[in-house]
């Protein structure tokens, strides 16, 4: 066993060895790739990060972040900005495709890539910070917050030329924004590639800075591979959908308030917690305003009072205005960032949908408290059956299928076996009944 162990990794080693041989024969090199389409989020540095270390295992010769930004978090951004310049593979950042952005944190980390270059029809900069929840933050805190992203982007720029500085510090404290073809003229970028090939063939012989120390890149002979997002990634993605959070908050909020009603079973409850842990997640990056929270719950609150109050649908009316007004004022607040909005015609859709769930339910509570009752002693009344013996004054009776003791309702008529009766009244256990 131990020498077919022994085999087994020789042949692998040698396979493995044979590869990296043909490779160098060939004078293939490997030029990674990722994608970050979306808001800078936590999700985003650990995809960065791991595919530098993929990066840097495989010796490439550059890693490629294909980026489509409006921005995010400054302290991610941060991060981001550290990851790429401890890089020891240059990374090489590309604004793609044709009508994608890097905005607000994406134009620092353009900036901070060893090399930069931009689409057609793409733009970058409007890179003022603004508050969590999309507003204007206070005259000192935003000075500060200015003052240190100016100088962040100087330490960038500062390769590039006066006027690259210039343009970077407009884009921070004038929320300037420049076209592909005005950030190549004055050195913000240092391509307009077309495509991923074309950015190859411009990248051969250019001279970038790697930890200090000079390095020309080669592409004439190179493999790409692409470093695909991981599923807990993509999900952490997802996360910072505005529509996918607002979607978490109405199925948890109402999970949660189906098991208040209804409490006992534990397959809503454990769904509610779920969804609104991962929107927790998702609020926690976006630019949300909370007061919004204070109304979805109102609503759900007067949803459930017109089910167990019913008040004809007036409380369901106040449910479906206070929901919407929520999740506008959550999510669609003054100053918000387009990026961070929830979609309006999903919001009405979603609150007419839970609107008419729990109109489906209260329908179905008036009807039940209309239906006559069909179980315990006040459903006999007014049900036949026939005498099961002489009545004498008492008697016995089948009505459906038990037997009871009955007195005559009418102690002058005189009630035989086999007859049939009706009825009348139920007292305790015992049936006054009449002939029929």
């Amino acid at each position: 066993m131990k020498h077919i162990k022994f085999l087994f990794l020789t042949l692998f080693a040698t396979f493995i060895l044979s590869q990296t041989s043909a490779y160098a024969q060939n004078g293939l090199s490997t030029v990674m790739t990722m994608t970050i389409d979306g808001v800078i989020a936590p999700a985003s540095q650990q995809y960065l990060e791991r595919a530098v270390q993929v990066a840097e295992r495989q010796n490439a010769e550059m890693l490629i972040l294909q980026l489509n930004t409006p921005g995010g978090s400054v302290d991610t951004m941060n991060e981001m900005l550290q990851t790429i310049r401890g890089s020891h593979v240059p990374i090489i950042v590309y604004v793609s495709p044709s009508g994608a952005m890097a905005g607000s944190a994406g134009t620092m980390i353009t900036l901070a890539g060893h090399a930069s270059a931009m689409a057609p029809e793409t733009i970058i900069g409007a890179a003022s910070p603004i508050n969590s929840d999309g507003s204007d933050i206070g005259e000192t805190a935003k000075a500060k917050e200015i003052e240190a992203l100016k100088a962040t982007a100087r330490t960038l720029a500062e390769r590039r030329g006066d006027e690259a500085i210039a343009l970077a510090e407009a884009t921070i404290e004038e929320a300037r924004a420049a076209s592909a073809t005005e950030a190549l003229e004055i050195g913000l970028v240092d391509f307009i590639a077309n495509d991923l090939g074309d950015l190859l063939a411009q990248l051969n012989g250019f001279k970038v800075t790697v930890n200090n120390q000079p390095r020309t890149l080669s592409t004439t002979s190179t493999l790409v591979e692409d470093i695909p997002l991981t599923l807990l990634e993509q999900l952490l993605k997802m996360l910072t959908d505005p529509n996918i959070v607002f979607l978490l908050i109405a199925i948890g909020t109402q999970a949660i308030f189906i098991e208040l009603g209804s409490p006992g079973g534990w397959v809503a409850g454990f769904i509610g917690v779920v969804a609104l842990a991962l929107a927790t997640y998702g609020m926690g990056i976006l630019p949300v305003n909370y007061f919004g929270i204070i109304f979805i719950i109102i609503s759900f609150v007067l949803f459930i009072l017109d089910v167990k109050a019913p008040t004809h649908g007036a409380l369901t009316a106040a449910g479906i205005g206070s929901f919407v007004v929520g999740a506008l004022v959550l999510f669609n607040s003054a100053g918000t960032p387009e990026f961070a909005r929830v979609s309006v015609p999903l919001v009405i859709t979603v609150a007419l949908l839970i609107a008419a769930m729990f109109t489906a339910i209260l329908s179905f509570a008036l009807r039940a408290l209309k239906a006559p009752i069909r179980t315990g002693q006040e459903s006999v009344v007014g049900k036949t059956g026939f005498a099961k013996t002489d009545f004498a004054p008492d008697g016995t009776v089948r009505v459906g299928s038990e037997l009871w003791s009955a007195e005559k309702a009418n102690s002058t008529e005189a009630i035989s076996k086999g007859e049939r009766i009706e009825v009348v009244e139920v007292e305790g256990l015992r049936l006054k009944v009449k002939k029929i």
